[in-house]
């Protein structure tokens, strides 16, 4: 096999440097233009969800305008629907929950730090319990409380920019819905030639994932929303419904949500006189959740080939936190999804183009 000539190696060599400093300022770029892309960067994601739909209802000759109008119809009367019936109900749940949660700490310092002080050998004094800890830091607070109130005040640009972003998304949403198949084909034609199969290859599997990564996550959402509402309703829970639905919203990061229900389940049953035989049923509630999940709803709904791993997933809901706000939070796994395309192609990439690397790859799965 003759070695490869010198100036191929060294042109391939820049050809890579001159893509790294593209993608680096590129991601600059975004960082600094965050606040102002956060409505385009949802609105895209939006209209990319509708446009299925649009292009069916074009099928049944409607026009693209009146399509996308009947899309947007039909998702403001499924949210109206979801606000107007269960909103309601969560909300109830939530304000009792509030209204009784003093009495549950007050319950708490009571009941079972005296327990776990005569269990530590410690004796409980003027310094051990809820109101010594509040006489305590209650100066620290009020200077933490101070300073928060003054970063609010100073940040009503950014709750104005927050404000003016949700009335800008269904208008972007709107032209981006309605113009979405002449964007694309307006893309597509900017693509030089000579890369245009390899980028359509990897739009076409991107489009594939993404839109199989956020259907199933969605109904696996609500499939352990219904799991753990259901299991806590029969356990006799007062506020299954509320803790139900949101440790299956948050469910999208990994034992998340079933960290959240099983502390929320166990704090209001732990105070009962006899607690034993319903906080067992909130234990088995949130680990036949778990189990239905990794053994069907996610292999059946998301499917193990677009699976992310769970630090993948922590890191980009924190990442898009960091970097858009609230919409980054929920942008996060769709981004992440498009992004393992990327790598899986450059890693797939960069094994071909080295057969040491490949070899030793080879190497590490015959060995496992």
């Amino acid at each position: 096999m003759t070695p490869e000539p010198e100036a191929a190696v060294a042109a391939r060599s820049d050809r890579r440097l001159n893509w790294l400093i593209a993608v680096a300022l590129v991601g600059w770029l975004l960082y600094q233009l965050a606040p102002i892309l956060t409505p385009f960067v949802a609105a895209g994601l939006l209209a990319y969800l509708g446009d299925p739909l649009a292009d069916r209802l074009q099928k049944l000759r409607l026009p693209r305008s009146l399509a996308v109008v009947t899309v947007f119809v039909l998702t403001f009367l499924a949210l109206a629907l979801l606000v107007l019936l269960v909103v309601p109900l969560i909300r109830k749940q939530v304000g009792a929950f509030i209204d009784v949660l003093p009495g549950i700490l007050a319950a708490a310092e009571q009941v079972w730090l005296p327990r776990i002080t005569s269990l530590l050998g410690v004796e409980p004094g003027e310094d051990v319990g809820l109101a010594a800890f509040i006489s305590r830091y209650s100066e620290m607070a009020g200077s933490w409380a101070s300073s928060i109130l003054t970063t609010v005040s100073r940040s009503g640009g950014v709750l104005a920019a927050a404000v003016i972003s949700l009335f800008l998304i269904p208008i972007l949403t709107f032209y981006m819905l309605r113009d979405w198949d002449m964007i694309l084909k307006r893309v597509g034609a900017l693509v030089p030639s000579r890369h245009r199969e390899t980028v359509f290859t990897l739009a076409r599997e991107t489009d594939q994932m993404l839109g199989a990564f956020l259907r199933g996550q969605l109904l696996v959402m609500l499939g352990l929303a219904i799991i753990y509402s259901a299991g806590l309703s029969l356990v006799g829970l007062e506020f299954a419904l509320a803790i139900g639905v949101v440790a299956g919203l948050v469910s999208f990061v990994p034992y998340l949500g079933f960290v959240i229900g099983m502390g929320l389940a166990g704090l209001t049953v732990v105070m009962e006189p006899y607690p034993l035989l319903r906080l067992v049923g909130v234990v088995l509630t949130f680990t036949a959740g778990q189990v239905i999940e990794g053994s069907f709803l996610t292999p059946k709904l998301v499917g193990d080939r677009i699976g992310l791993h769970p630090v993948i997933v922590i890191f980009a809901v924190a990442a898009g936190g960091q970097l858009f706000g609230f919409f980054g939070i929920l942008l996060a796994l769709p981004a992440a999804a498009v992004l393992s395309v990327l790598v899986r192609f450059a890693y797939t990439s960069y094994l071909a183009e080295n057969p040491e690397a490949r070899a030793i790859v080879a190497q590490g799965d015959e060995a496992q």
